[in-house]
Protein backbone atom coordinates (compact mmCIF):
# COMPACT_ATOMS: atom_id res chain seq x y z
CA UNK A 1 0.00 0.00 0.00
CA UNK A 2 2.81 2.35 0.90
CA UNK A 3 4.64 1.62 -2.37
CA UNK A 4 1.45 2.23 -4.41
CA UNK A 5 0.91 5.55 -2.70
CA UNK A 6 4.52 6.51 -3.39
CA UNK A 7 4.11 5.70 -7.14
CA UNK A 8 0.88 7.69 -7.24
CA UNK A 9 2.65 10.70 -5.68
CA UNK A 10 5.45 10.47 -8.25
CA UNK A 11 2.93 10.46 -11.09
CA UNK A 12 1.10 13.49 -9.69
CA UNK A 13 4.37 15.41 -9.32
CA UNK A 14 5.34 14.36 -12.86
CA UNK A 15 2.04 15.63 -14.35
CA UNK A 16 2.23 18.91 -12.43
CA UNK A 17 5.81 19.45 -13.67
CA UNK A 18 4.80 18.51 -17.22
CA UNK A 19 1.86 20.93 -17.14
CA UNK A 20 4.13 23.70 -15.85
CA UNK A 21 6.71 23.00 -18.56
CA UNK A 22 4.06 23.05 -21.31
CA UNK A 23 2.61 26.32 -20.00
CA UNK A 24 6.06 27.92 -19.81
CA UNK A 25 6.92 26.79 -23.35
CA UNK A 26 3.62 28.13 -24.71
CA UNK A 27 4.08 31.43 -22.89
CA UNK A 28 7.60 31.76 -24.30
CA UNK A 29 6.32 31.01 -27.79
CA UNK A 30 3.62 33.70 -27.55
CA UNK A 31 6.16 36.22 -26.22
CA UNK A 32 8.51 35.43 -29.11
CA UNK A 33 5.65 35.98 -31.59
CA UNK A 34 4.76 39.33 -30.04
CA UNK A 35 8.42 40.41 -30.05
CA UNK A 36 8.70 39.44 -33.72
CA UNK A 37 5.65 41.57 -34.59
CA UNK A 38 7.01 44.52 -32.59
CA UNK A 39 10.33 44.18 -34.38
CA UNK A 40 8.50 44.18 -37.71
CA UNK A 41 6.70 47.40 -36.76
CA UNK A 42 9.97 48.99 -35.63
CA UNK A 43 11.45 48.19 -39.05
CA UNK A 44 8.64 50.17 -40.69
CA UNK A 45 6.51 47.28 -41.91
CA UNK A 46 2.85 47.11 -40.93
CA UNK A 47 1.23 43.95 -39.64
CA UNK A 48 -2.02 42.39 -40.73
CA UNK A 49 -5.19 43.41 -38.88
CA UNK A 50 -5.91 39.78 -37.94
CA UNK A 51 -2.64 39.75 -35.98
CA UNK A 52 -3.92 42.67 -33.89
CA UNK A 53 -6.95 40.69 -32.71
CA UNK A 54 -6.56 40.12 -28.95
CA UNK A 55 -3.16 41.85 -29.07
CA UNK A 56 -1.30 42.73 -25.91
CA UNK A 57 -1.06 46.40 -24.88
CA UNK A 58 2.64 46.36 -25.75
CA UNK A 59 1.94 45.28 -29.33
CA UNK A 60 -0.85 47.84 -29.67
CA UNK A 61 1.52 50.55 -28.37
CA UNK A 62 4.14 49.54 -30.94
CA UNK A 63 1.53 49.72 -33.70
CA UNK A 64 0.35 53.14 -32.50
CA UNK A 65 3.93 54.41 -32.66
CA UNK A 66 4.24 52.94 -36.16
CA UNK A 67 1.03 54.74 -37.21
CA UNK A 68 2.26 58.02 -35.69
CA UNK A 69 5.51 57.73 -37.63
CA UNK A 70 3.51 57.19 -40.82
CA UNK A 71 1.50 60.38 -40.00
CA UNK A 72 -1.72 58.41 -39.54
CA UNK A 73 -2.53 60.36 -36.39
CA UNK A 74 -6.23 59.55 -36.05
CA UNK A 75 -5.56 55.80 -36.19
CA UNK A 76 -2.70 56.16 -33.71
CA UNK A 77 -4.88 58.15 -31.33
CA UNK A 78 -7.66 55.57 -31.57
CA UNK A 79 -5.23 52.75 -30.81
CA UNK A 80 -3.68 54.61 -27.89
CA UNK A 81 -7.11 55.44 -26.49
CA UNK A 82 -7.87 51.71 -26.35
CA UNK A 83 -4.82 50.86 -24.24
CA UNK A 84 -4.51 54.01 -22.15
CA UNK A 85 -5.69 52.20 -19.00
CA UNK A 86 -4.22 48.76 -19.73
CA UNK A 87 -0.99 47.17 -18.60
CA UNK A 88 1.42 48.30 -15.95
CA UNK A 89 1.56 51.83 -14.58
CA UNK A 90 4.71 52.47 -16.63
CA UNK A 91 2.98 51.27 -19.83
CA UNK A 92 0.02 53.54 -19.08
CA UNK A 93 2.38 56.50 -18.67
CA UNK A 94 4.11 55.65 -21.97
CA UNK A 95 0.74 55.37 -23.72
CA UNK A 96 -0.33 58.78 -22.45
CA UNK A 97 3.03 60.27 -23.43
CA UNK A 98 2.69 58.94 -26.98
CA UNK A 99 -0.91 60.18 -27.17
CA UNK A 100 0.36 63.60 -26.16
CA UNK A 101 3.03 63.38 -28.85
CA UNK A 102 0.45 62.77 -31.58
CA UNK A 103 -1.54 65.78 -30.40
CA UNK A 104 1.56 67.98 -30.11
CA UNK A 105 2.85 67.08 -33.58
CA UNK A 106 -0.51 67.98 -35.07
CA UNK A 107 -0.67 71.20 -33.01
CA UNK A 108 2.73 72.30 -34.32
CA UNK A 109 1.68 71.51 -37.90
CA UNK A 110 -1.52 73.55 -37.49
CA UNK A 111 0.39 76.40 -35.83
CA UNK A 112 2.85 76.54 -38.72
CA UNK A 113 -0.13 76.67 -41.10
CA UNK A 114 -1.57 79.52 -38.93
CA UNK A 115 -4.67 77.49 -38.04
CA UNK A 116 -4.54 78.70 -34.47
CA UNK A 117 -7.89 77.42 -33.17
CA UNK A 118 -7.12 73.83 -34.17
CA UNK A 119 -3.57 74.13 -32.87
CA UNK A 120 -4.76 75.50 -29.50
CA UNK A 121 -7.22 72.65 -29.01
CA UNK A 122 -4.62 70.01 -29.88
CA UNK A 123 -1.97 71.65 -27.68
CA UNK A 124 -4.43 71.61 -24.77
CA UNK A 125 -5.06 67.88 -25.35
CA UNK A 126 -1.31 67.27 -25.49
CA UNK A 127 -0.79 69.09 -22.19
CA UNK A 128 -3.53 67.02 -20.59
CA UNK A 129 -1.96 63.75 -21.82
CA UNK A 130 1.51 64.77 -20.58
CA UNK A 131 0.14 65.75 -17.17
CA UNK A 132 -1.60 62.38 -16.90
CA UNK A 133 1.65 60.62 -17.83
CA UNK A 134 3.48 62.61 -15.15
CA UNK A 135 0.81 61.76 -12.60
CA UNK A 136 1.61 58.09 -13.21
CA UNK A 137 5.40 58.56 -13.36
CA UNK A 138 6.66 61.84 -11.94
CA UNK A 139 10.22 61.12 -13.11
CA UNK A 140 9.30 60.76 -16.79
CA UNK A 141 11.71 63.37 -18.18
CA UNK A 142 10.47 63.18 -21.79
CA UNK A 143 6.91 63.93 -20.66
CA UNK A 144 8.17 66.88 -18.59
CA UNK A 145 10.07 68.27 -21.56
CA UNK A 146 7.18 67.85 -24.00
CA UNK A 147 4.75 69.38 -21.49
CA UNK A 148 7.00 72.44 -21.40
CA UNK A 149 7.02 72.52 -25.21
CA UNK A 150 3.21 72.40 -25.28
CA UNK A 151 2.96 75.12 -22.63
CA UNK A 152 5.39 77.32 -24.55
CA UNK A 153 3.46 76.71 -27.79
CA UNK A 154 0.20 78.21 -26.51
CA UNK A 155 1.51 81.69 -25.57
CA UNK A 156 3.23 81.87 -28.96
CA UNK A 157 -0.07 81.06 -30.69
CA UNK A 158 -1.85 83.73 -28.62
CA UNK A 159 0.70 86.28 -29.83
CA UNK A 160 0.17 85.22 -33.47
CA UNK A 161 -3.61 85.47 -33.05
CA UNK A 162 -3.33 88.96 -31.57
CA UNK A 163 -1.08 90.11 -34.41
CA UNK A 164 -3.55 88.87 -37.01
CA UNK A 165 -6.70 90.11 -35.26
CA UNK A 166 -5.58 93.46 -33.84
CA UNK A 167 -4.30 96.06 -36.28
CA UNK A 168 -3.40 98.27 -33.29
CA UNK A 169 -0.60 96.71 -31.26
CA UNK A 170 -1.33 96.49 -27.58
CA UNK A 171 1.14 95.80 -24.85
CA UNK A 172 0.34 92.47 -23.27
CA UNK A 173 1.93 91.57 -19.95
CA UNK A 174 4.31 88.71 -20.55
CA UNK A 175 4.71 85.95 -18.05
CA UNK A 176 8.21 85.20 -16.86
CA UNK A 177 8.07 81.63 -18.28
CA UNK A 178 7.19 82.73 -21.81
CA UNK A 179 9.93 81.99 -24.34
CA UNK A 180 9.35 83.05 -27.93
CA UNK A 181 9.60 80.66 -30.86
CA UNK A 182 8.62 77.13 -31.64
CA UNK A 183 10.92 74.63 -29.89
CA UNK A 184 12.56 71.96 -31.99
CA UNK A 185 14.02 68.76 -30.54
CA UNK A 186 15.97 68.14 -27.40
CA UNK A 187 18.83 70.37 -26.23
Amino acid sequence: MKKTMQHFTYWIVFFIALTGAIYTAYSGYKTAQINQLISQLNQGRDIEPKQMKNATPELQLARAIYLKNKKRYKEAQATLSLIINQGTQQLQAISRYNLGNTYLIQAIEFAEALQINEASALAALAKQAYRQALALDSHYWDAKYNLEVAVRLLPEMDRITMERDDPVPQEKAKLWATVPGFPRGLP
